[in-house]
């Protein structure tokens, strides 16, 4: 019989939040494939944790994942883990699973801390959905066409780092217009936590506040769009009429008026559609 290989979700910074699920799926485990052999073997010292680790991160995972498929094969029970949160989530993990699936290993997830889901229950956005959407690509196309996903129907959750976190906040604003609420959670679970929930046109502005703000790891939540597809399309029927005879700033006024949704982003689309 193959072994079990366990998804195991660990604390994103406060490590009282690992379950006893978790540390007993780890002890008991004979192989711990880590993102950071360094950072998880602090996790399990804690917990008084010997099991043996086995790097696997993004430069390593598809050659590492053969030799770990080939513990599973023998019959050894292997916990996969990421520095923090959960694996396959914006971190390694994914192509590690996708090979036991395809070997005919049985896969168990053990959840627990998300970043994500924790700055969404903290965001207040009443929603029965949100969308994902991990790190924002560094420059370019990418960062562009990834930028225009984000005018959704739905709360969007990204994650970013902090040498980028002002440049992306600017972005937004230039994107999403400055009356947008974000929520921005930073440093999640630990010491100098904080969850702030305010217009995109101040958030800048509160992250320069403190010189502090801008360092440790960021989720960030945006509020729902106000366009449905369906008013979207109709919106942009009202535009392309107007656009006949009016200026983009004159035509998003007007459509404003008639459907009811902000003039800000109606311009912006009245100007694309210029283009």
């Amino acid at each position: 019989m193959t072994g079990t290989l366990y998804v195991v979700a660990t604390p994103i910074g406060n490590l009282a939040d690992a379950s006893a699920r978790s540390l007993q799926i780890l002890k008991s485990v004979d192989l711990i494939a880590c993102e950071d052999t360094r950072t998880t073997r602090t996790l399990l010292a804690h917990f008084g944790i010997a099991t043996r680790t086995v790097a696997l991160h993004e430069h390593n995972e598809r050659a590492e994942s053969d030799n770990v498929i080939r513990h599973l094969r023998e019959g050894k029970d292997v916990a996969l883990v990421s520095d923090a949160g959960t694996p396959a989530l914006s971190d390694p993990g994914a192509w590690l699973v996708g090979q036991a699936h395809k070997a005919g290993v049985r896969v168990v997830p053990v959840p627990g801390p998300s970043a994500a889901a924790a700055a969404f229950s903290a965001a207040g956005f009443p929603s029965a959905r949100f969308l994902f959407a991990g790190f924002l690509p560094a420059q370019g196309a990418a960062r562009r066409k990834a930028l225009e996903s984000l005018d959704a129907p739905w709360p969007v959750v990204l994650y970013e780092a902090p040498h980028r976190i002002e440049e992306t906040l600017q972005d937004l604003v230039g994107r999403l217009g400055p009356e947008r609420e974000i929520v921005i959670a930073r440093e999640l679970t630990k010491k100098f936590e904080e969850v702030a929930r305010l217009p995109l046109g101040h958030a800048r502005e509160w992250l320069t506040e403190r010189r502090e703000r801008a360092q440790g790891e960021f989720v960030l939540v945006l509020a729902a769009g106000a366009e449905s597809r369906e008013e979207s399309i109709d919106a942009e029927r009202v535009l392309d009429v107007l656009l006949e005879s009016l200026a983009p700033s004159e035509a998003a006024k007007l459509a404003a008026k008639i459907t009811g949704l902000p003039k800000n982003a109606l311009y912006r689309k009245a100007v694309e559609r210029g283009k």
